[in-house]
């Protein structure tokens, strides 16, 4: 049975705007209503709203540096430290925040404000965490805790949701199983974790009702993996010293290989302007 949905199409499925940015996309008829709520969803197509200019990289390493990538020029500078050494840590952000878990078993998160090179202690986790992971939308960064302490100890289910208004952290729906070592890449409305563990797992986190649900599986097992994608894949780099990269479209959840690395990455990391992706 078909339905009408927002945007005045009939269809068996939700019409959703692709995302926040110029590029983005909201086909059918809206009325100022429903845009609205899409903007307050921050999955409104947005003029004058382009994909990021700058990256910031935090070195880890137990060490508070930071730097600042300009894809305009390829040009690097140091970004204003964090607020302790990072080690093992996961970051997720939107168009003018990202939020660092220093990781290294500690609760601390950072804001770092792309405007004006800003960086200021954010409300802390839940529960200190290690070789965590973390996607998001332009309204929340979901963050899976990973370790419970340190490499070492055990991993967890838990996870965080952070809401940029108002730097707000709320425990979030659990995954499927304890994770760490893993890797996530979303767009506006779902966010998809490899577990790691050196398993194939990975689950779908809906942003909308905090639902977690079973996503497809890798091709194999993954571990200290990285994913960086777009508003309809993921890319995700197994790591476990491996070539092997395998490419989530989001619509239909259909996981199939993709180009391999030139040599083999575990503990890696990734980073897409939308358009092309790297994983190191």
């Amino acid at each position: 049975m078909t339905t009408r949905y927002p945007g005045g199409i009939i269809t068996k499925t939700p019409v959703v705007p692709s995302g926040p940015y110029v590029c983005s996309t909201a086909p059918g008829i809206w009325t100022l209503d429903q845009q609205l709520q899409a903007q307050k969803l921050g999955i409104w197509p947005t003029a004058g709203n382009v994909y990021g200019t700058l990256a910031i990289f935090a070195r880890g390493s137990n060490t508070t540096t930071r730097e600042k990538y300009t894809y305009s020029g390829c040009v690097s500078a140091a970004a204003t430290a964090s607020s302790a050494g990072s080690n093992y840590a996961s970051a997720t952000g939107n168009a003018t925040t990202g939020i660092f878990a220093i990781g290294g078993g500690a609760t601390t998160r950072n804001k770092y404000t792309y405007s004006g090179d800003v960086n200021a202690v954010a409300t802390a986790s839940s529960v200190v965490s290690d070789s965590g992971s973390a996607a998001g939308n332009s309204t929340v960064g979901i963050f899976a805790i990973g370790n419970s302490c340190c490499a070492c100890s055990p991993p967890t289910t838990t996870r965080n949701k952070y809401t940029y208004s108002g730097d707000t952290s709320a425990v979030a729906t659990a995954s499927s199983a304890a994770s760490a070592g893993g890797s996530a890449a979303g767009n506006a409305t779902v966010g998809i974790f490899a577990i790691g563990n050196s398993v194939t797992t990975r689950n779908k986190y809906t942003y909308s009702g905090d639902v977690n649900a079973a996503a497809t599986a890798s091709s194999a097992n993954s571990y200290y993996g990285a994913a960086a994608g777009n508003a309809t894949v993921g890319i995700f780099a197994r790591g476990s010293t491996t070539t092997t990269r395998e490419k989530y479209t989001y619509s239909g959840c259909v996981s199939a290989a993709a180009t391999a690395s030139s040599a083999t990455s575990s503990g890696g990391s990734a980073a897409s302007n939308g358009t092309t992706g790297v994983n190191v």
